[in-house]
């Protein structure tokens, strides 16, 4: 498959990583341009390119930035093939992007970035540590193998992020639709709390809309708590923190 991921951070670093390797030919791009882009990123085969040359003859579009500079992106998926999946990896903490008011009046995260983009997306890589992305993933069938959330409208929006999400060394679970990806999003039992397939149809479906906001900003305040206190917080003690604050 022909892919282009925007952004070369935690997550779409791995992203370019992990798809190259799987044998998709991977174009990456991000705001700074091309030759700011690690040369350890395109050792299996991927390629740095421009923002306005990542979105040309591509069958999937991974967006990887902060959710504040999505609506920027607007006039870039503008030129990207109609028939293209765009898959959002994105997050809403208000204390990083700061206000959206319609996000802190409860819209769901990826509802409101197809109105920034006027396109479907489909929700995958969202709701997983960038550790544990990057050092967690298994062969098919491996005991104990992650699982992660893929939410979309469109069943193949759904079909093709799933298929890459078990290219990356994950299970894809079907979450639903763009509507209910509330479920996968911070604050979530589901979100960042390394759960298998077995465990996170329970996780997604004890979720409570009306907790997540507060549970997502406790949970943050008690990272920057013990940062501001010295302690050194490691992927899995992140993991633990999760699961004792969202469930």
């Amino acid at each position: 498959m022909k892919i282009g991921i925007i952004g070369a951070g935690s997550i779409g670093a791995t992203l370019t990583r992990k798809l190259s390797s799987a044998g998709h030919e991977v174009k990456v791009a991000n705001s700074r341009g091309p030759e700011t882009i690690s040369p350890e990123l395109l050792v299996v085969g991927a390629t740095a390119v421009t923002a306005s040359e990542v979105v040309t003859d591509i069958d999937a579009l991974i967006i990887s930035v902060p959710l504040s500079s999505i609506p920027a992106l607007k006039p870039l998926v503008a030129n990207l093939p109609t028939d293209a999946t765009i898959l959002d990896t994105s997050n809403y903490y208000p204390m990083r992007d700061g206000q959206v008011p319609a996000l802190d009046q409860g819209q769901v995260e990826s509802v409101w970035v197809t109105e920034q983009l006027g396109r479907p997306v489909a929700k995958a890589w969202n709701a997983i540590l960038a550790g544990s992305f990057e050092t967690k993933g298994q062969a098919a069938g491996d005991p104990g193998r992650l699982a992660i959330p893929v939410a979309a409208d469109r069943e193949t929006d759904k079909t093709v992020a799933m298929s890459l999400v078990e290219d990356t060394g994950f299970d894809a679970v079907d979450s639903g639709s763009l509507a209910d990806s509330w479920r996968q999003q911070p604050g979530a039992p589901t979100y960042c709390t390394d759960l298998t397939r077995q465990e996170i149809p329970e996780a997604l479906a004890s979720a409570k809309k009306e907790r997540i906001p507060q549970r997502r900003d406790l949970a943050m305040t008690m990272v920057m708590e013990k940062i501001e206190g010295g302690v050194a917080l490691v992927n899995d003690d992140m993991v633990e923190l999760n699961r004792s604050t969202y469930n």
